[in-house]
């Protein structure tokens, strides 16, 4: 029945039964927009590591890195390992949203850039909300007709779907996702790596499939498509745009301590490396067993082997996995593009006076034009890989921005307007009138943007010094300490269920703990990077050291491995 058997409609069934219960459950407890947009900042890291995996992985990436792998080898996988190098970063990025203690990333715009700015990154931020649902909801679709052998269409999979995340995200907000991404990291875990046993003993074993492919195929660097520059210059844009995707403040701040958010956002995203390592070798295996897609149809690489190769009961499974992973995504990332415009646009501009339940209810309202928009993208993207490209480029574009806010204290919105609109004029010109690939793009807008943001912000009228004072104290005041901002006046805009994290003692404003040479635990080293010579010391800033150089020994540990795994039986 529709491609697949009695057992698997079965497992299906009592998956979507499970998980119904529990949207029920969870809409019970939501009382507020906080508890909507943000789960009140109460999670703890276990949540948070949920959230942040649940979030980060969702069915287009097995798509289109198996689909790569399949016709470039293991290089495929840094059309999701682009972000490897930047994971450590994560470590020392996940405080600064917490302390800044903002709804949405346009919050951080506003208070650092002005109106005009965190308006322009609304608009950026709900159409990369709908560009990314409609990119996964493409991925489910192509992924489950290639299971069903066609049973079940691209289009009626993506409608399907569609119905499931909403009914389930509308009713339970961002504590339903994190939920939902708590349960469903173990599918996605056994989704990532299930078909590997069955691959290799389908083809008689890995020393047959590496006598049956040429050698570059058990290769991270490919001679075409993914070559050693289009790695590096892909993986420096990662670095500079993942700051601003817009669903980061929520994955960087939901947590109820500092320690919670670091470990939440770096490890949470650690999973999902290892399972790109899964993605990546189901797109070699592919290539040996069923050869002859061409590169229009090579996304149909990781549905056809789910469909052929795994047993009854299984392929249930494999379906629940899918549809889990874009719920656990889609119905967060709803309710985030709803925060960016009930937060940032009918909040201010349209109703001031708006209740706690007249947000709510427009949160929930807009919800679903976000949705409509991305159903319209996933019916008109070509492909999968093409869109995660566009997107990778416009959050560098904005990318620039954020962390000259956050670093220099002399950044401002005319800089940020100027760097902003020339890294998009030179990126449409390379890409439309000069044809250019991508990493060539990047090599070009990326230092320009840098560059002319120094540059007009250096010979421009600053911001005005009280925001500077506001917006750097919020950065300079641990979590749990927010007595200390409302006594100077300083606005939080979601304070939450803050609480201190264990390592803070602290006691004094930071300019009281210079000028005392008072040794810390509070320094933020990418905020206060260009006075570490002055400011400097092992306690103020030994948990941005330890961590970042605990999971940059991680980092290396996976390559280090994904090298080794490829050697195996060759």
């Amino acid at each position: 029945m529709l491609g697949i058997t009695i057992l698997d409609w079965i497992v299906l069934v009592l998956y979507f039964l499970g998980i119904t219960a529990l949207g029920v459950w969870t809409y019970k407890k939501i009382k507020s927009s906080a508890d909507y947009f943000m789960g009140d900042r109460r999670f703890g890291k276990v949540l948070m590591i949920a959230q942040a995996f649940g979030v980060g992985t969702h069915t287009d990436q097995p798509v289109s890195v198996s689909g790569a792998a399949y016709t470039n080898g293991l290089a495929g996988i840094w059309y999701q390992w682009i972000w490897m190098f930047s994971t450590p970063f994560y470590w020392l990025l996940a405080p600064i949203y917490r302390r800044l203690r903002y709804v949405t990333m346009a919050d951080f715009f506003k208070e650092r850039y002005g109106d005009s700015m965190a308006i322009f990154f609304t608009f950026i931020g709900m159409v990369y909300f709908s560009m990314t649902i409609g990119i996964m909801l493409k991925g489910t679709g192509i992924t489950i007709e290639g299971i069903t052998g066609g049973a079940m269409s691209e289009t009626m999979v993506i409608l399907t779907a569609t119905v499931l995340f909403v009914i389930y995200g509308l009713a339970g907000g961002l504590v339903a996702a994190a939920i939902t991404d708590l349960i469903q990291g173990v599918l996605i875990l056994i989704l990532s790596f299930m078909l590997i046993p069955f691959a290799i003993d389908a083809a008689g074993g890995i020393v047959a499939i590496h006598q049956g492919l040429p050698e570059r195929m058990f290769s991270l660097v490919a001679p075409e498509e993914v070559t050693l520059f289009f790695i590096v210059m892909a993986v420096i844009n990662g670095l500079v745009g993942v700051v601003i995707q817009p669903h980061h403040m929520a994955i960087g701040g939901a947590g109820k301590t500092e320690i919670a958010c670091r470990s939440g956002w770096t490890y949470g995203n650690f999973l999902k490396r290892l399972a790109t390592m899964g993605w990546a070798f189901t797109g070699v295996f592919a290539a040996f067993l069923y050869p002859g897609l061409t590169m229009e149809n090579r996304e149909m690489a990781f549905g056809i082997m789910a469909g052929n190769l795994l047993p009854m009961g299984l392929v249930g499974l494999m379906i629940a996995s899918l549809v889990a992973a874009v719920m656990s995504t889609c119905d967060a990332f709803m309710v985030h593009a709803s925060a960016l415009y009930t937060r940032n646009v009918y909040l201010p501009y349209i109703n001031p006076k708006a209740t706690d339940k007249d947000l709510l209810r427009i949160g929930r309202i807009s919800s679903i034009f976000i949705v409509f928009s991305g159903v319209f993208f996933a019916f008109t993207f070509p492909s999968v890989v093409h869109g995660l490209m566009e997107m990778w480029k416009v959050t560098a574009y904005l990318g620039v921005a954020f962390w000259f806010g956050v670093i220099w204290r002399r950044a401002n919105r005319y800089g940020a307007w100027v760097s902003a609109l020339s890294m998009a004029i030179i990126a449409l010109y390379t890409h439309l009138i000069l044809d250019w690939s991508l990493p060539e793009q990047v090599a070009l807008y990326l230092p320009v943007g840098i560059v002319l943001m120094w540059l007009v912000s250096r010979f421009t009228k600053p911001e005005p010094e009280e925001k500077l004072r506001q917006f750097y104290m919020l950065l300079d005041t641990p979590v749990g300490k927010e007595q200390r901002l409302k006594e100077a006046g300083v606005e939080i805009k979601l304070e939450g269920k803050s609480e201190p994290a264990a390592y803070s003692q602290y006691k004094e404003s930071r300019i009281e703990k210079i000028l005392n040479l008072d040794d810390s635990e509070d320094g933020l080293l990418i905020v206060d990077l260009l006075n570490l010579k002055r400011r400097f010391s092992w306690r103020r800033y030994r948990i941005d050291i330890l961590g970042f150089s605990a999971a940059s020994v991680i980092v290396l540990f996976f390559i280090l491995s994904a090298f080794w795994l490829a050697k195996i039986g060759g």
